[in-house]
């Protein structure tokens, strides 16, 4: 009988898909984050420069979440088009500079309770205190000689 020609089996590169995105280093320790040539484009589009490669990543994932409701924002030509990346871009690099100056890093699995918290062997037991404030006692009232009357010190003022 005749054998049939197959075709090679289709490579899926599911989860191990590159991203559009890639990081070059710039002045001062900064990080430029541009996005590959798409659709008509012959040069890497810059979408932002940020303070450290950290928040550098951080704008990647912020741009791949806005990319996965607007498939086609970068492949836009027109000037609405430009201008509308131009503004969620813009939104983009906002939101990733608010959030590393407040402090909260998005991690999961944490439930936002922070990175300070320390688990497992070598924990505190019970509340966390602040490293930069030291308790210190409350100072005594001052003493005040108002009344004038010389028999206020004889008398016992205690609740015991």
């Amino acid at each position: 009988m005749t054998e049939k020609k197959r075709r090679p089996a289709k490579k899926r590169s599911g989860s191990s898909q590159k991203s559009p995105y890639f990081l070059q280093p710039a002045r001062q320790g900064s990080v430029t984050v541009f996005r590959r040539p798409a659709g008509n484009r012959i040069d890497p589009k810059l979408c932002g420069t940020m303070a450290n490669r950290a928040m550098a990543l951080a704008l990647v994932k912020q741009l791949e979440k806005a990319e996965s409701v607007v498939r086609d924002l970068f492949l836009e030509a027109t000037d609405d088009g430009i201008e509308a990346l131009e503004a969620v871009l813009e939104a983009c690099r906002q939101s990733v500079i608010r959030r590393g100056e407040t402090g909260t890093p998005q991690q999961g699995g944490q439930g936002g309770q922070g990175a300070g918290r320390r688990r497992g062997r070598g924990r505190r037991r019970g509340a966390p205190r602040p490293a930069d404030t030291q308790e210190q006692p409350p100072a005594p009232p001052p003493l005040s000689d108002a009344g004038g009357s010389g028999d206020t010190g004889d008398r016992d003022t205690s609740a015991a």
